[in-house]
């Protein structure tokens, strides 16, 4: 059953060993075998039969997106190394909703479990597949849209300013201690929906989720501002969503791979963690540019991991009404 869900994805059965792909892409096989792992996939053995008629199409598309010249030379494993781990993580997430329908389909203890539940999931993804991989093309070719426009807005510059900012959620450790596993899923599932609207809502993007912590930039210091503090608020209105505190900071910062770097990213999260529970901290350069629209207070100067002297702000509303 596993083989016919594999056929009906892959849209063939696996019959083909790495020197047979080699040889029909003309890809070098040492290069095949690095590319194939970069994308999160095992290495079968020489004499392995485990590559359908796609891969081959895959591997040559790749190979010629590589030697296009299109990315730098250095760029080019990670490029392939992000693009295996994101969707990897999407597929797994995917599957991971359906385990429970599956579950339900008959008893766990039967020995015609696995048969019952890959005959549910194969009839799942004919029906969905398309619609699905349709969806994921059409969402990805707009956020395609979205960073295309910020590149040609950075021009060549090899940083650009942005707002960072860290929410941590207080006390995750003890609170995660005291609740079941659905219990624990339901409250990452509320922080993570919640802010990934805020987020979304004020313009701002989301970078990725760390546990109990997301991390988020903004182009625009007032529209970071307004979700730093909706986020930190959000508690004191909405017990169910927990109670979180945040540090942002604003300055140059390398956007790479879909993920940011630099000393303004280290300060955001330094700040994060001096934050009181339902407090925002920002640092001095991002204070001077909120100024005007809201209320900055200098708060203690405060001794953190790789900084001696870090200077804090606590940022609140001001009292003019958000734009």
């Amino acid at each position: 059953m596993y083989d016919a869900l594999a056929e009906s994805v892959l849209g063939g059965g696996a019959h083909l060993t790495r020197s047979q792909v080699a040889d029909a892409t003309g890809v070098d096989l040492d290069r095949l075998t690095t590319l194939w792992r970069a994308l999160g996939f095992p290495s079968p053995g020489p004499d392995e039969a485990l590559f359908v008629d796609a891969d081959i199409q895959a591997i040559g598309q790749l190979s010629a997106l590589l030697d296009s010249g299109l990315l730098d030379v250095e760029d080019e494993g990670a490029m392939v190394r992000t693009m295996g781990r994101t969707f990897a993580r999407l597929a797994d997430w995917e599957i991971a909703q359906l385990a429970p329908q599956l579950a339900a389909l008959g008893e766990p203890d039967s020995p015609a479990a696995p048969d019952v539940a890959a005959a549910a999931l194969l009839g799942i993804v004919t029906d969905f597949l398309p619609m699905i991989q349709n969806l994921q093309d059409y969402v990805w070719r707009r956020h395609l849209v979205g960073a295309a426009g910020r590149a040609l807005l950075a021009g060549d510059r090899a940083g650009v300013d942005l707002a960072v900012g860290f929410a941590d959620i207080v006390n995750f450790t003890r609170t995660s201690r005291k609740l079941t596993t659905a219990e624990l899923g339901a409250l990452v599932e509320t922080f993570e929906a919640t802010a990934t609207e805020v987020i979304a809502g004020h313009g701002g993007r989301v970078i990725k989720t760390i546990g109990d912590e997301v991390l988020f930039v903004c182009d625009s210091p007032t529209a970071a501002a307004w979700i730093a503090i909706d986020l930190a608020q959000r508690h004191s209105v909405d017990e169910t969503f927990p109670e979180l505190r945040v540090g942002l900071a604003y300055g140059p910062v390398l956007a790479r791979l879909g993920d940011v770097f630099g000393e303004v990213v280290n300060i955001a999260a330094r700040l994060t963690s001096l934050a009181r529970p339902g407090t925002v901290l920002v640092n001095g350069e991002l204070a001077a540019l909120l100024a005007d629209d809201f209320r900055v207070r200098r708060a203690p100067t405060e001794r953190v991991r790789g900084y001696s002297r870090l200077e804090t702000w606590a940022l609140r509303p001001g009292d003019r009404d958000r734009s």
